[in-house]
């Protein structure tokens, strides 16, 4: 862990990247960026952070940020104007377009990354005073179908248990989540779990990740297939007298109904593993294990909720759960694994298009007490559309304003490029953001309002045991920007509701937020913290993490929920769930052969606008790829390293190749990360189709039809530069952050002359030190602005790879010498030090070729010795599969070489 300097003022916050929710030490290091260190005293990770997390300091400052309001004028350009202007421009806009169309034509789409307070105040316009629910977040996109899950089987969204149960739990069951890299420090939590106590760990996925690494039991399910699974698991249970009849009768209703369902989907051992492509010894191995062992927990997360049949699966995991009592009691519990830092929060505060504040519903006797209580004008009365269905309608033109707030929608929304046509067609376009410039942004953007960045706005957010933590203010706020709670205010208030939205401080926010938690609430909903309700602002400047519910009155508040029942359905009795018989919904077809399945990667955050400002961070998987299973890529002509065309009935992406044997047969895989922005042909949600779950509204994100065929580039190359720049129409290109600029890296058929031609147009330099061998189609070139390389340009063939080290090397020096210039376009460095490969361990920045060195001379031969040597997978962790995987390959390497030797010699 990072050391922060005594000297350094430090600022105690919450990281703003997953719904762990870790607790950050935070100090401004005088150049604009700050150094980062893990909270110990914090609960959620005591003072583990994973690669992210660690970089944090190095996507701070202000190069990439949107600085003052803008507005698009009467020529088609944005210019910046004053606050006042631009927030009377949207009040007037708004005002107008809801006397003429009605509320329902405007929305608002918000994010998971917003505060609480944020969050709130936005609901709280949208809902009670303009009118309308069409208020949703891209929280849609992860967690909606567990909490519409939560919702059938307990009367609420309540996550019963806490991160204490996976540190007590017997059995670990991973279900959809490859924790390893999304959610590291609490899989590290797992693994310390397994090692000190000797839990044991399950594995349901069709991807075989880092995550199934550290696992007993790997279950490779046919993708789609968990509810069959389960089902199996809850008549196992049932033929094996494991149901705990007590806690049924007492506490649930409906499990006769959910048996017989189950049965007819997986009514057997034998029918499981038919279902799910399992071998009959895994699924009855697996089922033996969770009814033998009384503390289990089974942690979900996009595998199952990205689904059609989202809601479902999470159901039939809670079935099992409910089935034998475990549940709410200390390790043995089902739990969401959230995706966002503020998921929850903004579930707290109604974020979703069905649901009010403080967990409210639209009932009638709800829809009055928040209108009671808010003394709202214009209450909506019926659910707003939900994320897909919303941009749908902007598409049809029934919605004529959209208001976004701190999401990327036209990369991560399912569909995208329909969502970006969509967006056109707006009378009113407006973004709050941080940054000048992604795709959203660039889709027409009306009027764009800067909004504050982690590190400059304070406020609270909720983590997924339900902690609520505090983010606080260390770093001054660049230009403008403003809270996004201050903007919607002053937007409600020039719509004539000044005394609805006085507010003048987050303080203020989160103390009405706090008291709505407790109004007529006489212990029939889940969420309370009306103990919180009159905080004094010192009181909350100070505020430790605090999980609810913290109703007024009681001394501590309740770690779990539900062992003794008590669910929030009027008879108390939690629901046992019939699921639907599973069904992909997405049909294979000769054309679309192929299932595509999208996911995270282990050093990058959604869209990148963040995570893609780190040097380090791009290092580790820096080109967009799609994984392929060795059979499949012999069939479709791929190569591993080559390039790939991935089509689906929605879009095209260009990917590099990667065959591997962990990614299952007639299936690919390919992450989410890469935008408009920082690739040519790699937004993998325009692939997506917009299939979504009928209760939740959660789109399937893991099981589009596509095809694959080979795509061939002469070239590769890549290219270093100061400022960011436009390629060649035809040129394919990944962005990296790099140390001083940004790195392309490319593919190519270009001649030597036309990339001349380029360089020579984009560096503005006449100081050009060229090399080129036009029949090998070879050029290299190297413009300088002074003693500093400005832009640098290498291309040769494809078949020939190109380190880049050495030139990135000299491309972040202030200074290069003639020697150094001379050097320069070898590849080589000045010095003759090798390359140190790719990133393995982005916390330290360690790359493989130095990991192999130390395994090959047999200086460590665990990834325990490899820390000890290079510090590489001593802090979150998340490396360490890498690292076991690199010792069991370099060992072969040099057994093979001692062979090889041996016979020679004979």
């Amino acid at each position: 862990m990072t050391a922060i300097d005594p000297n350094l003022k430090t600022t105690r916050t919450t990281c703003p990247y997953c719904g762990v929710g870790c607790g950050v030490l935070a100090a401004p290091d005088g150049k604009g960026g700050a150094v980062i260190a893990g909270d110990p005293d914090h609960p959620a990770n005591f003072g583990r952070l994973c690669s992210k997390g660690s970089a944090l300091g190095e996507t701070l400052g202000a190069r990439e940020r949107l600085l003052h309001p803008m507005v698009r004028c009467a020529n088609g350009k944005l210019e910046q104007v004053a606050w006042v202007d631009a927030l009377d421009h949207v009040a007037q806009r708004f005002q107008h377009i809801v006397a003429k169309h009605g509320p329902d034509s405007v929305a608002f789409y918000l994010s998971g990354q917003l505060l609480t307070e944020d969050y709130y105040v936005a609901n709280k316009f949208m809902k009670g005073f303009v009118g309308t629910a069409n208020v949703d977040t891209n929280s849609r996109l992860c967690m909606s179908s567990s909490v519409a899950g939560h919702k059938r089987a307990f009367g609420a969204d309540t996550v019963p248990g806490c991160y204490e149960d996976l540190d007590e739990a017997d059995l670990l069951v991973l279900v959809g989540s490859n924790a390893a890299w999304c959610h590291p420090v609490l899989f590290q939590r797992m693994m310390q779990n397994k090692q000190q106590r000797g839990a044991r760990m399950v594995v349901i996925d069709p991807r075989r990740t880092d995550t199934a690494e550290g696992a007993e039991l790997f279950l490779g399910i046919r993708p789609g297939s968990d509810t069959a699974l389960f089902s199996g698991l809850l008549v196992h249970l049932a033929d094996s007298s494991a149901i705990d009849r007590n806690y049924v009768e007492q506490h649930t209703s409906g499990f006769e109904e959910a048996l017989v369902r189950a049965r007819g989907i997986a009514g057997s051992v034998a029918a499981t593993a038919q279902a799910t492509g399992l071998a009959e010894s895994d699924v009855l191995s697996f089922f033996e294990l969770f009814r033998t062992t009384p503390r289990v927990v089974t942690a979900y997360s996009q595998g199952v909720n990205q689904s059609a049949q989202g809601t479902d699966k999470v159901n039939a995991i809670i079935n099992c759960h409910l089935a034998t009592g475990r549940i709410g009691k200390p390790g043995a519990s089902p739990f969401s694994l959230t995706g966002q830092p503020n998921a929850m929060g903004g579930r707290e505060v109604g974020g979703l298009a069905n649901q009010l504040a403080a967990h409210m519903s639209f009932s009638p006797t709800d829809v009055d007490r928040v209108r009671r209580y808010w003394r709202a004008p214009h209450m909506a009365k019926h659910e707003g559309l939900k994320a897909v269905q919303m941009f749908e309608a902007i598409g049809r033109g029934e919605i004529k304003a959209l208001w976004v707030m701190g999401t990327n929608p036209v990369v991560s929304l399912p569909d995208a490029d329909n969502v970006r046509a969509a967006l056109a067609k707006l009378d009113l376009f407006v973004v709050s953001e941080n940054v000048l410039s992604n795709d959203t942004v660039n889709s027409g953007v009306h009027v764009l309002l800067p909004a504050q960045a982690w590190g400059e706005k304070s406020g609270t957010v909720t983590n997924s045991e339900r902690r609520i933590s505090r983010q606080r203010r260390f770093m001054p706020v660049a230009g403008e920007a403003k809270p996004d709670w201050w903007i919607v205010s002053e937007v409600a208030k020039r719509l004539g509701f000044r005394d609805a939205f006085s507010f003048k401080s987050a303080g203020d926010v989160f103390r009405e937020h706090a008291r709505l938690s407790a109004f007529e609430n006489y212990g029939s909903r889940d969420f309370d913290i009306g103990a919180l309700g009159h905080i004094p602002d010192a009181a909350f400047d100070i505020m430790p993490p605090v999980a609810w519910p913290l109703r007024a009155g009681e001394a501590r508040p309740q770690a779990r929920f539900f062992s003794e029942g008590g669910f929030y359905w009027p008879d108390r009795k939690a629901r046992f769930i019939a699921p639907e018989t599973p069904d992909l919904r997405q049909a294979t077809s000769p054309d679309r052969p192929l299932r595509l399945n999208t996911g995270r990667i282990r050093d990058q955050w959604h869209t990148m606008t963040r995570t893609g400002l780190s040097p380090r961070l791009g290092q580790h998987l820096p080109e967009p790829f799609v994984e392929v299973h060795p059979d499949d890529a012999s069939e479709f002509g791929v190569t591993d390293g080559e390039f790939a065309r991935i089509d689906s009935d929605h879009g095209r992406c260009i990917l590099k190749v990667v065959v591997s044997d962990r990614q299952q047969r007639r299936s690919l895989f390919a992450p989410i990360h890469w935008s408009g922005e920082t690739s040519s042909s790699a937004r993998v949600g325009a692939l997506v189709a917009p299939l979504t779950d009928p209760l939740s509204g959660q789109p399937e994100s893991k099981a589009t039809p596509t095809h694959i065929a080979p795509h061939s580039f002469a070239q590769r190359g890549f290219v270093l530069s100061r400022a960011p720049l436009a390629l060649p129409p035809g040129v394919w290109w990944a962005r990296v952050a790099v140390t001083g600029g940004y790195g392309y890296l490319l593919a190519a058929n270009e001649t030597t002359g036309a990339w001349q031609s380029w360089l020579q147009s984009v560096s503005g330099s006449t100081d050009i030190a060229e090399y080129e061998d036009p029949k090998r189609q070879i050029y290299r070139a190297a413009a300088y602005r002074g003693d500093a390389l400005e832009v640098s340009l290498f291309v040769g063939p494809a078949d020939e790879a190109i380190a880049w080290d050495a030139v990135k090397t000299a491309f972040a020096t202030d200074r290069l010498d003639d020697d150094d210039r001379r050097a320069l376009l070898s590849g080589r460095s000045r010095d003759g030090a090798s390359s140190t490969g790719p990133i393995v361990c982005a916390c330290f920045g360690v790359g493989r070729t130095t990991i192999c060195n130390v395994i090959a001379s047999g200086q460590a031969k665990s990834a325990t010795e490899i820390g000890a040597l290079l510090k590489a997978g001593t802090n979150c962790g998340s490396c360490v599969p890498e690292l076991k995987r690199l010792i069991a390959q370099t060992e072969v390497t040099v057994e093979v070489a001692a062979e090889q030797k041996e016979l020679v010699g004979v």
